[in-house]
């Protein structure tokens, strides 16, 4: 076996995992038992997208899927933190309204 073939196995089972991984990312995204699991899921789903990126770029010796990998990590971040911030103002609007259903039973009548 030389090493150029051995290389392209090792690539190609490289890829495989990753493929592996983001299915079942994929799975805990749209099954995930509560909102933070899914957003984890998805910062994972991205951070497996830039990995399998990456490998190809060595693989296929195309420098400009780097420069790819890096945009879509910045975007991956943006979404994540996006996602993060429209859940947290969906849980301290909850909490607002359960405190205010709170006060209103214990006010005396």
């Amino acid at each position: 076996m030389t090493p150029e073939s051995a290389r392209e196995v090792f690539f190609n089972i490289v890829l495989g995992i990753q493929g592996i991984i983001l299915f079942f990312c994929l799975i805990r995204s749209i099954i995930g038992p509560s909102v933070s699991d899914r957003i984890v899921a998805v910062n994972m789903v991205g951070t497996n997208t830039i990995a399998i990126i990456a490998v190809l770029a060595v693989k296929l010796g195309e420098s400009y899927l780097a420069d790819i990998g890096l945009i879509y990590a910045m975007l991956s971040f943006l979404a994540v933190v996006l996602l993060t911030k429209v859940y947290m103002g969906a849980y301290r609007e909850k909490k607002m309204r359960e405190l205010e259903k709170e006060k209103k039973e214990a006010e005396p009548q």
